[in-house]
Formats: structure tokens, sequence, C-alpha cells
């Protein structure tokens, strides 16, 4: 650890801490701690917090980050509609709109859209440019790590290694674009608002498509290219008929994502279209589409039990539009039967807390992460 002011900004936001706790962490002396302070100070990356009770002296006053130092504009892109919000650097939602665009019309069209809605979003909210410390876009599909452009998407025809940063930089010159997958961005915001202190989470995100978010020690992983997790194409039944959007047969999303349970549920006299219909019917209490979304689980459950293998994970959530107690009910039937016990003994299984708002937090805290990380700080500061 350099200890310059990014990595004291770095313990800082993370947790409140005060003065002494810094030291306590660092080792640095209290004259380098105050220079470092004040330059954080300074740029208005921190403020005084709450204090903490006394010992025989005074009062102490921690230290937290300046979640209002500047904003984050986020887009979260299913396959037929958009999120877009505006939110504070701790991932509060500011003000938000919804855009019904679908990725199947090609990424210059949804794009265009997108920036559309950011910059009147930002009109509405009185938000300038200059306000923004970054833009965070998902899409339902594998994002390459070291380009942040679309890597092979299966459902995203059309969308491969689009430069995604350089046209929304158009339209907004001069913020930052980081890009990353729905199900990453899902689970770092469920890391962030709800378990931040397991050591490992992964949030299987049931819609359209099928995915799974990995956080590792905070940090998201995404594989060497950003295909980590993508399970939805795992070939659960290679002999099947039912043709996945891929190309193949038999994937895991062909016979247990919205979209198959919502083809089945049609077959079977009950209308609906996608995932988000499912839950509709799912809310209303429909027998026969909870039946199905559990049949569905059961199959994930498969999958999963493979990766929790794998992974040994603290924590596996549930989000997506089928997230709900059927969905979990048949994943927990054949993952506990299927997984190792080592593997699961202590590993809590349970549907999301976030709902839609998960990709949007998630997306925030990348974009923090990136932009105010020790090296970009220290730079910035010069420390």
């Amino acid at each position: 650890m350099t200890n310059g002011p990014g990595d004291i900004l770095e313990l800082i936001r993370h947790r409140e801490m005060t003065r002494g706790d810094v030291l306590e962490a660092t080792g640095m002396s209290r004259m380098t701690l105050t220079q470092r302070l004040d330059a954080l100070f300074g740029a208005g990356l921190i403020i005084e917090g709450s204090t903490t009770g006394a010992t025989g002296g005074r009062r102490r006053r921690s230290l937290a980050f300046n979640t209002a130092q500047s904003h984050v504009l986020v887009a979260a892109i299913e396959t037929t509609h958009a999120r877009i919000a505006v939110t504070d650097l701790g991932g509060t939602v500011l003000d938000e709109v919804s855009l019904d665009v679908a990725v199947a019309d090609g990424p210059s069209h949804v794009l265009d859209r997108i920036a559309t809605g950011m910059t009147e979003l930002m009109a509405a909210l009185g938000v300038a440019r200059s306000a923004l410390c970054g833009i965070g876009l998902s899409l339902p599909g594998p994002v390459d790590p070291e380009t942040g452009r679309p890597s092979q998407p299966p459902i995203l025809p059309g969308w491969d290694a689009y430069p995604i940063s350089e046209h929304l930089q158009s339209a907004l010159p001069g913020v930052p674009v980081l890009t990353a997958n729905d199900a990453d961005a899902a689970a770092m915001g469920e890391y962030a608002a709800g378990h931040a202190g397991a050591r490992s989470l992964l949030l299987v995100k049931v819609s359209t498509g099928i995915g799974t978010g990995i956080v590792i020690d905070g940090r998201s992983y995404t594989g060497v290219d950003g295909g980590a997790g993508d399970i939805g194409h795992v070939r659960v039944s290679p002999g099947s008929d039912i043709r996945c959007q891929c190309g193949m047969h038999g994937c895991l999303a062909a016979v247990a994502s919205g979209r198959a349970v919502a083809a089945e549920l049609t077959a079977r006299g009950v209308p609906a279209a996608s995932g988000r219909e499912v839950r509709a019917l799912l809310q209303s209490g429909d027998a026969e589409a909870a039946a199905l979304t559990q049949e569905a689980g059961r199959r994930i459950g498969e999958v999963m039990a493979t990766v929790v293998c794998l992974i040994n994970p603290e924590v596996v959530l549930i989000g997506g539009a089928l997230a709900s107690a059927p969905l979990l009910a048949g994943m927990r039937e054949t993952l506990y039967r299927l997984a190792l016990p080592r593997a699961t003994r202590h590993m809590a299984l349970q549907l999301g807390a976030l709902d839609e708002e998960a990709a949007v937090v998630g997306l925030t805290r990348l974009v923090v992460d990136q932009e105010f990380a020790p090296a970009a700080i220290n730079s910035r500061l010069r420390g």
C-alpha cells in the first residue's frame, strides 16, 4: 500500500473511519495523514460523518466518502426495455426513466435512444455533463473487460464488438463509459447493498436468458474475455428439438428461461410472450405458471450444482424476471441434492433484495470503483 490520498479514500469509501482508525490501518504518521486528508477534503472527496462514543475524552468524528460529490449516469438494457437513471456515488437513484426499446433492433438504434433518454433525464434533473464522473451501461450478453465491447453475445445479433463507448461519447463527450454484463452488474449491486462482507457471491439472473454474475472479494469476476457465468448456453438436453437463441439445441436457456416458460405456457393455452409476462402471472397466483417456473428452477439447479462445487460461494442469489418462490424452491430441490454437502454447508441461497434496482446500483459501484480507484485519485491529486 502506497498510502497516497487515493489509498486513504479506498479505505474510507467502504466504511466510515475515524482518523485513529486510518492511522492504525496504515501505520503512517499523523502529519502525513493530515496532509492526505487535507487533499481529500480540498477535492470534496470526503466529508466529516457521524461522531463516535467518547472513551474518557472528546467524541471522535468519523470520515466518510462524499457520495454527493458527483453523479453517475446508468443504463440497464434488457432485451425489450431499458432503465436509465442518475445516481449519487453511493447508488441512490435521484431520478430514472424506462424506455421500450428492443436489442433486436441493433446497437445503433438502441444506443441512439439511450443517449437521447440520458440527455433528457439530465436536463429534467438539472444535472450538467460536468457533474458526471462516468456512465455505466449493462447488456444481456458477455462484455469483453478489456475493450468494453460485446463479446459474441448469443442473444444480441449485430452487437458483437460494437463500439458502445465511442457511440455514447459522441452524445456525451468527455464522460468515461463503462460497459458490463447485466448479471455481473446485478451481482455487484446486491453485493454493495447488502452483502459487502461476503467473500464470494453469485447472482443467477433468470429473465429472457440465464446468466450468473460472480463477485469475489468485492470484485466482479468476468473471465478472460467476459464469458464467466454464461450458464444459459450450457447444453443440458443435447437431443432436444428446442432451438436456443444462440442457434444450438438443448441449452439451459432454451428449456428454463423466462422465454422458455412463456412459450410452454402459450402452448398450454395461457398466453405469455416474455419473462416479464410470466412474472405477472406468478404475481397473480397462476398455478400453471408457478409449476412451470418451479420446473425451470430444477433445471437451473442442476447446472448451478456444478458452479457451486467449483466456486464454493458464501451467498447465491436469484434475480431477474422469474425470481420468485417457485423458482427458488425448484433450485433448492436439485442444487442441494446434486452438489457436495461440503460446498453448500455455509452457503445461503435466497432471492435477491433489489429486484430491478440491482443493475442500477451495481453499475454505479463499478463506475465508482473505476473512477475513484487509488491510482486514479493519487494521479489526480499528485499525492
